[in-house]
């Protein structure tokens, strides 16, 4: 009897012991991190968008215009896009450390194209608005410019408040068709001034507003130009810029940075007067 009793007490103080060890390793166990995120690495430092990185990565800055935008972006006789804006691209890949990939694409879906990562950026004379700062970001300006109207040389109109009731050929996507609309015009799309301008010339529209640099080109350049002239002054000024999407803060600071240097270093004012024979990089 004695023996039971012996080898009882002796279980249940192993049963108690056994408890006590498993209710301290519980105290001894880490607390759950409730504050871990992505917002950062193993160090605490924070991570990028990696955006610049892609970039980097790729090799390749990859930028587009409408090539039909004499000078800033065209195909020359050779195939090739030239232009004032695909050598300010140039100029900004080789201080990113990578090659310029350019290419072009219809001016009415090129933010759409943007936002759905088919290239890094706009780089094709793009004005910045209000209405295409919601939906994208821009970069501080690269060059200045203003809204023009060009009429037909034959056509007695001198000044935009003539133009009510006529017709004024815009490229589609741009900015310029509000401001025919303001001079109580009709506006009619095209896909790029190439058109626009070939409209005018054969009497099929009555005017066209376009960049003044882009007006002031073509008419001493284009087959038929010298049957256009530039009526009044600029309807408006405009800021030229590089169009990037919104989540790219890091790529933007980079190219912001970059464009500073250009302004400041005078690359961007000796390819302005290479390619216009002016400096339209200063605001007026």
């Amino acid at each position: 009897m004695l023996k039971k009793k012996n080898l009882l007490f002796l279980i249940i103080a192993v049963s108690i012991l056994a408890l006590a060890v498993v209710g301290c390793g519980d105290n001894n166990e880490p607390a759950p991190d409730n504050n871990n995120n992505n917002n950062g690495n193993d160090n605490g430092e924070a991570v990028g968008d990696g955006s610049l990185q892609r970039v980097l990565d790729a090799g390749e800055f990859h930028v587009v215009g409408s090539g039909g935008y004499r000078p800033f972006n065209y195909f020359d006789e050779d195939g090739e896009i030239v232009g004032f804006d695909v050598d300010t691209g140039a100029a900004i890949a080789e201080r990113l450390g990578v090659e310029l990939n350019y290419g072009d694409t219809a001016w009415d879906g090129i933010i759409e194209g943007l936002r759905a990562g088919r290239y890094d950026a706009v780089l094709g004379s793009m004005a910045i608005t209000d209405e295409r700062l919601e939906v994208v970001s821009f970069t501080i300006p690269y060059y200045y410019s203003g809204a023009q109207l060009v009429v037909r040389e034959d056509s007695g109109i001198t000044d935009p408040s003539e133009m009510d009731g006529l017709t004024i050929g815009v490229a589609t996507g741009t900015t310029f068709a509000d401001d025919a609309e303001e001079l109580g015009a009709t506006v009619s799309y095209y896909e790029d001034d190439n058109q626009t301008l070939m409209e005018l010339i054969n009497g099929r529209i009555d005017g066209v507003i376009t960049d003044r640099v882009v007006a002031i080109v073509n008419i001493d350049g284009m087959q038929g130009g010298d049957q256009l002239t530039m009526a009044g002054d600029l309807l408006r000024l405009e800021q030229m810029a590089l169009a990037l999407r919104q989540d790219d803060e890091e790529l933007l600071a980079e190219l912001n940075e970059i464009l500073e240097e250009m302004h400041a270093d005078g690359t961007l004012r000796a390819i302005s007067e290479e390619w216009l024979g002016e400096d339209i990089t200063v605001d007026q």
